[in-house]
């Protein structure tokens, strides 16, 4: 079964924490995919993992972009898997699709909007309904996670 993490973004944003968690997946030798909600939001990512650190990379693309297939994180609003990820994120209220194919799939949403908790909230009986391991995780003040 597919392990389903919810990541409850309450102190540091979604700009912060989304780096720090694909740093984690590419260590472990994951490759991702990161379903947006829009094509607007698939720019400002692409934009993000280009500069959000001065001494780190992560190497990623969109599909929009060419050989989809070659990129260890593919940012995308679609529900299809080009680049053969092992891991999923969801953000901001994105369309979740048969997530069975995955080793982990992670939901994050930002605590503040009511609208990304109900969601979250109804992905969560989903994956339960469906007979995945669910878990969930919050960011403590310190900017840490901590699983509850």
């Amino acid at each position: 079964m597919t392990e389903v993490f919810f990541y409850h973004l309450q102190g540091r944003p979604l700009e912060a924490a989304l780096p720090q968690l694909l740093e984690k997946c590419l260590e472990r030798g994951w490759r991702c995919v990161v379903q947006a909600s829009s094509p607007e939001r698939v720019d400002s990512l692409d934009q993000l993992l280009w500069t959000y650190d001065d001494a780190a990379f992560l190497p990623h693309g969109t599909d929009r972009q060419g050989e989809p297939a070659r990129q260890p994180i593919l940012l995308t609003t679609d529900d299809a898997n080009p680049n053969g990820a092992t891991v999923r994120f969801f953000i901001e209220r994105a369309t979740v699709g048969d997530i069975g194919g995955y080793v982990r799939v992670i939901h994050l949403f930002d605590g503040g909007d009511p609208e990304e908790i109900d969601h979250a909230r109804a992905q969560w009986r989903a994956a339960k309904a469906a007979g995945h391991a669910v878990a969930y995780w919050q960011q403590t003040p310190e900017g840490r996670w901590a699983q509850r």
